[in-house]
């Protein structure tokens, strides 16, 4: 029997959706959180990444009403407007597969960070579909209500008050891109470098870089921290080494001084929230809260999930090794893609599944597959002979 366990983690349009008479917001709104009650009609398996359907679903919803929206959100080289969480409730591990119990209610969060985004979820609550479909599970949207209030960059920086700690949360797994690997730890000057990112690119009101980030270098006291470090499959590709926990902060006296870059300091903290932390956000890592949240030990749907990501990493290994030796050409692109294709097989993942998450033709995967299995045997027989 599957052992229950709680996890912090298209059709035609319909206007019977329940939403709240305050789900609404002024035009000139930038930021907003929405979280949703979602509710399976029918218990079903779920693939350990359907994180990547969610953010398949929300980008089909973007195109059916503004498909140029939508090709910016897919393909623009910019800080990525918005992000998701994965399902928070009660889920089910089964096996290799995760599963969804019927008549249980899910949340799952949307946050949007440009003016653009947020005009668009306006209208679209006006007219929500009935369902979210992952992978042949179901999902009855029963409710939306505000998580995150509407607001401006300009609110939060006018509205930033001083604090003498700050608590951050890192909800969901947590990670930087560091040298071109990933760096699992909330160092500030990464935290703040991440906020700063999306300031600059949706708020109009833009800050020089180093030199804020050379303050919070000189200004930022860690006080405490709850850190837990875990590997993960995020994205379409690849395995991402993140972190989960709390941590208190705070500034200098002497930081103080510096009047127009504490009230910066205090604007991104209220930032964190709606914007996520690191990167992958828009794929449910770093999903960030405003308070001290408790660690829950590791349950078996995380457990599950950091094999996945370990499995990619292991493969990974195998082939960049055999095609560096070998001369290969994009040897590390390969690899990874192999690596996910092959592991996800692994756990019984379909090939159109596949296909579908990582946006290549079904033969083309089986190919792959092919490929990955005849390589694995290979390493295996090296394994032996040396």
């Amino acid at each position: 029997m599957p052992r229950a366990v709680t996890s912090t983690r298209r059709q035609p349009k319909a206007k019977s959706v329940a939403t709240t008479s305050a789900v609404t917001w002024a035009d000139d709104i930038e930021l907003v959180g929405l979280v949703f009650e979602l509710e399976p009609s029918t218990s079903n398996s779920l693939y350990s990444q359907y994180t990547i359907g969610l953010h398949a679903w929300f980008l089909d919803q973007v195109r059916q009403i503004d498909p140029d929206l939508s090709a910016y959100l897919h393909d623009g080289e910019s800080e990525k407007p918005f992000n998701i969480s994965a399902l928070e409730g009660e889920l089910l591990a089964s096996g290799k597969q995760l599963r969804l119990e019927a008549k249980q209610i899910y949340h799952w969060h949307l946050n949007a960070l440009s003016e653009r985004v947020v005009q668009f979820l306006k209208l679209w609550l006006t007219n929500l579909p009935k369902t979210i479909e992952l992978s042949g599970a179901s999902l009855q949207i029963k409710q939306v209500n505000i998580a995150h209030a509407p607001t401006t960059y300009a609110q939060l920086l006018q509205s930033s008050a001083q604090q003498s700690l700050v608590n951050l949360s890192f909800i969901s797994p947590t990670s930087f891109r560091r040298k071109g690997h990933h760096f699992p730890l909330p160092v500030p000057e990464n935290l703040f470098h991440s906020y700063l990112r999306r300031w600059n690119d949706f708020s109009r009101l833009p800050v020089e870089q180093k030199t804020f980030l050379d303050w919070i270098d000189e200004s930022v006291i860690i006080y405490q921290h709850h850190l837990e470090s875990m590997k993960v499959a995020a994205g379409k590709r690849g395995s991402v080494t993140g972190f989960t926990g709390a941590m208190s902060f705070g500034l200098s006296k002497a930081a103080l001084a510096n009047a127009e870059f504490t009230q910066l300091f205090y604007g991104l903290v209220q930032l964190a929230p709606y914007c996520g932390t690191g990167h992958k956000t828009t794929f449910g890592l770093g999903q960030t809260r405003l308070d001290w949240v408790e660690q829950k030990s590791t349950t078996t749907v995380e457990l599950l999930t950091n094999m996945l990501a370990e499995r990619i990493e292991e493969l990974t290994e195998l082939f960049t090794a055999q095609r560096k030796r070998k001369g290969g050409e994009r040897t590390d692109k390969i690899a990874v893609v192999w690596a996910t294709i092959l592991a996800r097989r692994e756990i019984g993942e379909s090939l159109k599944a596949i296909a579908q998450d990582l946006e290549m033709r079904e033969s083309t995967v089986k190919t792959y597959v092919k490929l990955a299995r005849k390589a694995l045997k290979q390493g295996k027989i090296d394994s032996l002979s040396t």
